[in-house]
């Protein structure tokens, strides 16, 4: 999966297309992210003793991953990273457009 936790990603379609939102937790199993202030749904909850009070709450639902894009944080665009090796031997994803590297992977 090319999108990780805390990075900032915009969403290319459905109805939240053309918001962007940093990515709060993601679900590797079913393909899901949860992008801060994206996608916000209304839950009716039932209040629970001790643990919170009923209401209304607003919350972010998760999107599937391929509805997001990473957006690079050089030349703020949207992309598709690459994987690239340093001369370190150190994976590292790395933007097309602009060559900058996002991060380093472990190995």
């Amino acid at each position: 999966m090319n999108i990780r936790s805390g990075d900032t990603v915009l969403v290319i379609s459905g109805k939240e297309k053309g918001k962007s939102g940093r990515v709060d937790r993601q679900n590797l199993e079913e393909g899901r992210v949860v992008i801060e202030g994206v996608n916000m749904v209304t839950r009716h909850m039932k209040a629970r003793p001790g643990v919170r009070q009923s209401g209304i709450i607003q919350q972010e639902a998760p999107i599937h991953i391929s509805n997001v894009m990473l957006i690079c944080n050089k030349c703020n665009r949207p992309t598709r990273p690459n994987m690239m090796r340093l001369e370190t031997g150190k994976r590292v994803r790395a933007c097309p457009k602009c060559k900058e590297v996002i991060d380093d992977i472990s190995q």
